[in-house]
């Protein structure tokens, strides 16, 4: 799996890992800080491909497309839920719920990411930017657009690092709330195991390489 750089030598990330996801499992990685569980979410969102080995998503082979091409397909399958929330900080609540829409081709885009917000309780917000949003509302709004334009898979990075532990509890009850009424595939990397073991599996890195239990 991918290598990069580091003063002139080859420095392994990844090794040995093969595991299959299937439509509408969820799924958790687990594993310390540096054991690669943001490559391998990277690796399967196409961010980044690896030295050998292989990525299918949706039955496309990852190494097999151009940037554009990989771009093209995370619009159409993939929801992104970040510790960080990665809202554009000059969108509106509702402009970035509307913008994965849109670039989706999705019809009525502006009426569709209004129930979404809705569904997560902003409705009064639609009209305020990030930075007039508390943590919690940030990553609701996140939630929102993860889940508005009805993505095959949602690949969730720490979505509640950034929380206190009142507020990243209500999050996850309301992710995994929303992934069970769309019936989507949920992969999450979290190093909570109380959040890992609310998944049908769990997927535990260290030093790059993978061994997986099933949850309780």
């Amino acid at each position: 799996m991918p290598a990069t750089e580091s003063g002139g030598e080859p420095l392994t990330i990844l090794q040995d890992i093969s595991f299959q996801v299937t439509a509408g499992e969820s799924v958790a990685i687990v594993g310390a800080s540096g054991s690669g569980k943001s490559t391998l979410l990277g690796l399967l969102a196409g961010l980044d491909l690896p030295n050998g080995g292989a990525v299918h998503l949706a039955g496309a082979h990852l190494g097999q497309l151009d940037e554009d091409q990989r771009a093209q397909l995370r619009a159409r399958v993939l929801g992104f839920v970040f510790q960080s929330f990665q809202l554009l900080p000059a969108f509106t609540a509702l402009e970035n719920v509307m913008l994965p829409l849109e670039l989706a081709g999705a019809p009525e885009a502006e009426g569709r990411a209004r129930e979404w917000l809705e569904r997560v309780g902003l409705s009064h917000r639609l009209g305020h930017y990030p930075r007039q949003l508390s943590g919690g509302e940030q990553q609701r709004v996140a939630l929102a657009r993860a889940f508005a334009p009805a993505p095959q898979l949602v690949l969730a990075d720490e979505p509640t690092g950034n929380l206190d532990a009142a507020t990243g509890e209500r999050i996850i009850d309301m992710m995994f709330e929303l992934n069970q009424a769309q019936g989507t595939t949920l992969v999450l990397v979290t190093h909570d195991e109380a959040i890992a073991r609310r998944c049908g599996r769990v997927l535990r890195m260290q030093s790059g390489q993978l061994t997986e239990s099933v949850s309780a």
